[in-house]
């Protein structure tokens, strides 16, 4: 039987989180590890030299989590080293409260959690629902149904290493409206934040949701905007290896010493 970790961004007693942890159950054995608070938008942060609490909590119908005062990354290094009782098969984060496409990729706790345990070798698969709707049960339902198989089909073949599976859910409330499964790339989302004074020396950023190119054929953005399952590989490699040739002609050198 596969050993489980499953975490989020959104706090351990998120609908999302609860939803994969009993569609996980099915799999194998599964072990909560998520942070105490929301920590959405945290991206890849690593807590060092400081003391990190946890406690032990119950999810749904008797499912044991621990709760880590830390990010999500935290929740998956800590777990890594010994925190949980067993090394894991599988990391499985999410369900996340509202997609990670494009650019969101780096900003999200959800996708770095599976990132953090794609470093130390542990294959991972981040999963996201499109604008869930008051967190619909019904919507977290179906992509928890979806999560099953390709979960089981990564225990199956495994990863490549440094590299995970980013999924994103259209927010439907039955399987069959959905229309498939498209393998994509990441697409560009386009921001509207802005800048709100509060009071003197405070400030907040608001603004509307992203939006996106949904027309860009093969994107992310494209296949959840048409209720399309987007499953896009992700890896850790961010060397930018289409410039190389240009950057090398820019001769780089060191400046002459005075």
């Amino acid at each position: 039987m596969a050993s489980i970790i499953v975490t989020n961004d959104d706090g351990y007693d998120a609908p999302g989180i609860l939803a994969l942890a009993e569609a996980m159950g099915e799999l194998g054995e599964v072990q909560v590890c998520a942070p105490a608070v929301n920590q959405s938008a945290s991206g890849h942060k690593i807590t060092l030299f400081q003391n990190i609490a946890y406690a032990r909590r119950t999810i749904g119908a008797g499912i044991s989590a621990l709760a880590v005062s830390g990010s999500p990354a935290d929740c998956i290094a800590l777990s890594l080293l010994g925190l949980v009782d067993a090394q894991p098969d599988i990391v499985v984060s999410g369900i996340n409260r509202g997609e990670n496409m494009g650019q969101d990729l780096t900003y999200s706790g959800t996708v770095t959690a599976a990132l953090e345990a794609a470093i130390s070798g542990i294959p991972a698969v981040a999963f996201s629902l499109a604008n869930p709707s008051a967190d619909c049960r019904e919507h977290y339902g179906v992509a928890a149904r979806i999560a099953i198989p390709i979960v089981k089909m990564v225990l199956t073949k495994g990863l490549p290493p440094f590299t995970i599976l980013n999924v994103n859910v259209p927010p439907v409330e039955r399987l069959a409206d959905l229309r498939g499964i498209r393998l994509t790339r990441q697409g560009v989302r386009i921001y509207r934040d802005c800048l709100v004074d509060v009071a003197e020396g405070v400030v907040r950023v608001e603004g509307e949701p992203p939006t996106a190119n949904t027309d860009e054929l093969g994107a992310d953005v494209w296949a959840v905007h048409r209720d399309y399952v987007s499953v896009t590989p992700v890896h850790l490699d961010m060397t930018a290896h289409q410039f190389m040739a240009d950057l090398a002609a820019w001769d780089l050198q060191l400046p002459t010493c005075q």
